[in-house]
């Protein structure tokens, strides 16, 4: 092995050894995220309820993720509240659990807000508290951030085969694992005050304008990253004629698609930039969704929904930690919102495109979603470079500019 790749397997085990609990927590809470649209194809097919009304249980889920981030992350700013993190990991899983199991639209409804109350508890002090672990790391933080993505992945590949053959009451099945990591991270936040000092936030002036632009760009790439996660397997379904397993495999494999992404994306970002990393994945994306959708055949379109999901998710990591570059002075609102609220905002355009799928067809969201990242190549090319770190920002800079 030469000294060069000696040196990243280095580099690879220290992240790993200080993300680790980050990693499995953001994947365990995240798990619950993604058990909600895991389970919107068996509402529709056991309850009989329309795509509108399937698409508002999702919209529950982000309602309560959503709202209540800025002041959370103002929280997470001005106090430690190392429960936080933990109690809202709790309250994500027993809320998504419960929901499944409960007797009506209403009460399903109202435990899909809760659990997505605790996913908005959960995100800016875990945010604040990996970066703070991270260190100033891209690819440290992608491992953050791929824990979410884990989670994603997770959900359809272990909920589908418990829903096909118990019904849309197995999410109760899935409870447990949210009250013991709880407790694990509880713990290991504990540990982690009683041996270092609070780190000192970092200095220089947050810059509202950059930020409020990347918030928008982590909008766009929600808006798409929940239209795929709720409607790719009713496309399966419907539209390309595959079975109920076979809908769950699809969006397993777009979630598959979104882990290596995001790894992909951390180790652009530490090489090339963060500004690049996003150019290159929002450029990317438009290919690839229009792949997807113009492929007629269930397992061949497969391997275009990874494809798709690696394209959407190289920004991912990146738009948490330039987020906080831009507000070096706010780490819990900056992860609040990127990490919390924009991601979570993708979720209220789902109902929109609920009602287009009554009237078209699933096939017809798969068609406006491929539209809809040109938004974010604009965007990604009006954002400036970050300040307090020279070597992103040297990085992030037009060749032109490096060599006048």
């Amino acid at each position: 092995m030469s000294v060069i790749d000696e040196h990243s397997a280095a580099q690879a085990d220290s992240a790993w050894h200080r993300m680790r609990y980050w990693v499995f927590a953001h994947a365990v809470d995240d798990f619950y995220q993604g058990l909600v649209p895991a389970a919107i194809p068996f509402f529709v097919l056991e309850r009989h309820y329309s795509y509108t009304a399937a698409s508002g249980l999702a919209l529950a889920a982000t309602l309560g993720s959503a709202l209540p981030q800025p002041i959370l992350g103002l929280l997470a700013d001005r106090r430690p509240l190392l429960w936080l993190a933990p109690a809202g990991l709790t309250a994500a899983g027993v809320g998504a659990g419960l929901a499944g199991p409960a007797p009506g639209y209403a009460a399903a409804w109202i435990l899909l807000l809760l659990s997505g109350i605790g996913v908005a508890a959960f995100h800016p002090a875990a945010g604040r508290d990996a970066r703070r672990d991270a260190g100033d790391s891209a690819t440290a933080m992608s491992l953050f951030a791929v824990g979410g993505n884990l989670g994603f992945f997770l959900a359809p590949a272990l909920a589908t085969p418990a829903l096909v053959t118990l019904g849309v009451g197995a999410t109760a099945c899935f409870i447990p694992p949210a009250v013991l990591m709880g407790a694990v991270l509880w713990r290991y936040q504990q540990r982690r005050a009683a041996t270092h000092r609070p780190a000192a936030q970092t200095g220089g002036r947050d810059r509202w304008a950059p930020f409020l632009l990347l918030t928008a760009i982590a909008v766009v790439r929600s808006v798409i990253a929940f239209g795929m996660n709720t409607f790719i397997a009713l496309y399966w379904i419907g539209h390309l004629g595959a079975s109920r397993g076979f809908g769950g495999v699809a969006l397993t494999a777009f979630l598959v698609g979104g882990v290596l992404g995001t790894l992909l994306g951390g180790r652009i970002a530490d090489r090339a930039g963060m500004l690049r990393t996003i150019q290159i994945g929002s450029i990317a994306a438009v290919p690839a969704l229009i792949l997807l959708r113009a492929v007629p055949e269930q397992h061949l379109a497969l391997a275009a929904a990874v494809l798709a999901g690696l394209a959407v998710n190289i920004p991912f990591a990146v738009l948490v930690k330039l987020g906080q570059d831009y507000l070096p002075g706010r780490p819990g609102t900056a992860s609040g919102v990127t990490l919390g609220l924009a991601v979570s905002a993708g979720g209220l355009f789902v109902p929109v495109l609920g009602v287009l799928a009554d009237h078209r067809g699933p096939q017809s969201v798969l068609t406006v979603l491929c539209l809809i990242p040109v938004a974010a190549v604009i965007l990604g090319f009006l954002l400036p470079p970050p300040t307090h770190d020279r070597r992103s920002a040297r990085a992030d800079t037009p060749l032109s500019t490096l060599d006048s």
